[in-house]
């Protein structure tokens, strides 16, 4: 039996929406990192990240932020745009796989589902409108934050956000198991 004939085979070879719209959403998020660190910096106020020094650490020596001066282009910027990019394409292929019409029919279709539609009403159930505003609250704190104090790749901004993001997407994993 070949891996294309077994069953777990056919799970990894053919991507689920889910995985394909984080893909999407992530490549998203990847490339507007880029775009601010190339026009402004996304360390901090005047100064630049460095993505491989900031992702894979440190190990003693500070490689994770140079001064920002309008015009400095590194290649940590086009190597963490690609990436940005690759989970774009990534996300949209697996789409094109996982959902008939693709991109623009998922894209299309956020409105109508549960994290999303919970927002305003409880037809879901309570736990459902407390778990999108949950995301909301998470989202929306890491944009403030990151807007007022222009950075955006504060390591305690992302612990807080992401208790928020996670419980809010957990609580919707939840309430899908149970209906």
């Amino acid at each position: 039996m070949s891996m294309a004939d077994s069953e777990w085979g056919d799970a990894l070879t053919r991507p689920s929406g889910t995985a394909s719209g984080a893909a999407i959403v992530l490549g998203v998020w990847v490339v507007a990192l880029t775009v601010v660190n190339l026009l402004s910096g996304a360390y901090s106020p005047g100064f630049k990240v460095l993505w491989i020094g900031f992702i894979g650490g440190n190990h003693g020596v500070d490689l994770s932020y140079i001064a920002h001066d309008g015009s400095s282009f590194v290649l940590d910027d086009a190597v963490f745009g690609l990436l940005g990019i690759a989970l774009l394409a990534l996300g949209s292929m697996g789409m094109g796989k996982a959902v008939d019409g693709g991109v623009g029919v998922w894209a299309r279709g956020i409105p109508q589902r549960p994290v999303v539609s919970s927002l305003f009403s409880s037809e879901g159930g309570a736990s459902r409108t407390l778990a999108s505003w949950l995301i909301v609250l998470g989202v929306t704190f890491y944009l403030y934050w990151s807007a007022v104090n222009t950075t955006w790749v504060d390591p305690g901004v992302y612990a807080v956000m992401i208790v928020f993001v996670a419980f809010g997407f957990g609580i919707h994993a939840m309430a899908d198991a149970e209906s």
